[in-house]
């Protein structure tokens, strides 16, 4: 019986279920919203929101060193403790959301979103952002038409005949040739 046994094993070894919680976590605080399976969301939210709580003791250098021991990229408990712990300030908890999206179509896995609660307001400030500098769009060439100089290069290239080993043309020698001779075999009954 199982009795008072945490978590979920998820089909992986103590280890492997370790490095994709760390992973998962990466991507999580990167994205502030990752796409999973129902379980493993449920087994990450609890993880995420102790490090969001340790990352508002901003102050606390045990505090880094114990969300550098979850997460293990220094550029990610950056962002905890200077972008997205500071947002949460005021809330006492449930700094993330999950919401089922069904079941994926290959295996049928529940899939869910799992996201940051704030996230609408980062979401209206990014594409402002992007409208203020369009990328430019480059011509496109068609095949016949145009384009880069070393492919053209290449192409002449191969309609040119290859040149012989003693610096003469292989294939002006074979032309000036004429036409080869056909040997019969010496077995060839008479």
């Amino acid at each position: 019986m199982r009795h008072a046994v945490r978590g979920r094993k998820l089909g992986r070894t103590s280890a492997h279920r370790e490095a994709l919680f760390r992973n998962q976590l990466q991507s999580l605080f990167d994205n502030e919203r990752i796409i999973t399976t129902l379980p493993k969301a449920k087994e990450l939210r609890p993880l995420a929101e102790k490090i969001i709580t340790h990352g508002k003791q901003a102050d606390s250098v045990p505090a880094r060193r114990w969300v550098l021991s979850r997460v293990l990229s220094r550029d990610v408990v950056k962002k905890v403790f200077d972008e997205i712990s500071p947002r949460f300030k005021e809330r006492p908890g449930g700094y993330l959301r999950i919401v089922k999206l069904g079941p994926r179509l290959g295996d049928g896995a529940e899939m869910a979103v799992l996201e940051m609660v704030d996230r609408e307001e980062v979401k209206a400030a990014k594409p402002e952002a992007k409208d203020a500098t369009p990328k430019e769009k480059k011509p496109r060439v068609k095949k016949g038409e145009g384009g880069d100089e070393a492919k053209a290069a290449k192409k002449e290239a191969r309609k040119t005949p290859r040149a012989d080993a003693k610096g003469g043309d292989t294939m002006k020698a074979k032309k000036d040739a004429g036409p080869t001779k056909k040997t019969t075999s010496p077995r060839k009954a008479v």
